[in-house]
């Protein structure tokens, strides 16, 4: 075995921890202006009033959660401050937000059944007032609560809270990655007269800007020398192809990491980073699937073995499959359509008038990949 073999109990990771997408680096670049907006935002907070509500928008991987994370760490050891970050592609209707807050407050889950969405509202509001606290809640992918159809109500219940209840004082950041996706048009009229967030945008992170970001990870995550620059600039270029997308090149650093261990060699190539590359671009299908109720699945199931088809033959798989109805199956495909992972196009269809023209925003293989 040469010296550049890797012995039995070595790896080219120094701590794979930090190449999660969980992961909060201790130093956040090249989004100082939108930190300052944030901060701005919420520092009546911590003068024990409510905050500025945020709409903190930009494309996937741009560091919107990574701010938010930062910040609720910072708040975090301010007395009268409470923040809780909700997650909503898993937590996507208004009684799953809140039961998310409760937990945040009470440091235990509410009963997962049997109290009311008004009790459960009221025990919160309750404990701000009785404890003079002020609550910060981010509403993380908040598209999601808008796939279905949930957010004006739960941003309704937030923005009033103080009505609801004197002295209760919630301010709230929301975070879209759906840029298609008109957040203050799509509410009520009722909601959009009560929130006018103030406005932070984060832009796609430019090549060198990458390169900076990335480095910083490589640096904590693999060995000296593990990774060289050519691989790193690879990494960089691929990643600015997909969008600009840290996730992706977090995501790719990991994977052709794992490539060189497989090899059993203690330095990671380009040929490593290209192998990684057609699973890593993939990162937000799988990120997407994984969020897909079961009957949600089983239609992109349908669609990637029917690939593409006529709304009606797809509808014929699907029903036969899973028994649903023609509303759910309709209702689903708008969701699907909106994340991105099916287009639906409306065409005409001779002797039919219009019908919806289903195809897979993926390659079907890929798709079918990751269901399994």
């Amino acid at each position: 075995m040469g010296g550049d073999m890797l012995g039995w109990d070595e790896s080219v990771f120094r701590d794979e921890g930090v190449l999660d997408f969980e992961y909060v680096p201790e130093t956040f670049r090249h989004r100082d202006d939108q930190m300052e907006t944030l901060k701005y935002a919420l520092r009546p907070a911590v003068r024990g009033s409510r905050p500025v509500n945020v709409m903190a928008r930009g494309p996937p991987g741009t560091g919107k959660t990574t701010a938010v994370q930062k910040l609720f760490g910072e708040l975090s050891s301010v007395a009268d401050v409470r923040s809780v970050r909700v997650n909503c592609q898993v937590d996507s209707t208004r009684y799953s937000v809140f039961s998310r807050l409760f937990e945040g407050l009470f440091d235990y889950e509410p009963p997962t059944s049997g109290i009311s969405f008004k009790k459960l509202f009221g025990q919160i509001t309750d404990r701000l007032v009785d404890e003079e606290e002020v609550l910060v809640v981010a509403l993380d992918d908040v598209n999601y609560l808008f796939y279905e159809n949930e957010a004006s109500d739960t941003l309704y219940s937030l923005l009033r809270a103080h009505e609801a209840h004197s002295g209760a004082k919630i301010g709230v950041v929301v975070v879209s990655s759906d840029l298609e996706l008109d957040v203050i048009a799509s509410l009520d009229g009722r909601v959009q007269s009560v929130f006018r967030p103030e406005e932070v945008y984060f832009d796609e992170y430019g090549e060198r800007e990458i390169v900076d970001i990335l480095q910083e990870r490589v640096k904590r995550g693999f060995r000296e020398g593990a990774l060289g620059t050519r691989a790193l600039d690879r990494v960089a270029a691929l990643t600015a192809d997909a969008g600009g997308d840290l996730r992706v090149g977090i995501d790719l650093l990991r994977r052709a990491g794992l490539n060189a261990e497989m090899r059993g060699s203690t330095e990671v190539t380009i040929e490593d980073v290209e192998s990684a590359y057609e699973k890593a671009k993939h990162v937000h299908l799988s990120r997407h699937l994984r969020g897909l109720s079961e009957s949600e699945q089983a239609l992109v199931r349908t669609l990637a073995e029917h690939d593409g088809g006529r709304a009606g033959d797809v509808y014929e798989a699907f029903n036969e499959e899973t028994g649903l109805g023609y509303t759910r199956y309709s209702e689903i495909i708008n969701k699907l359509d909106q994340l991105g992972l099916v287009d639906a196009e409306y065409a005409d269809v001779e002797g039919r008038g219009r019908s919806r023209e289903l195809s897979l925003s993926y390659d079907a293989e890929a798709v079918l990949d990751r269901l399994d």
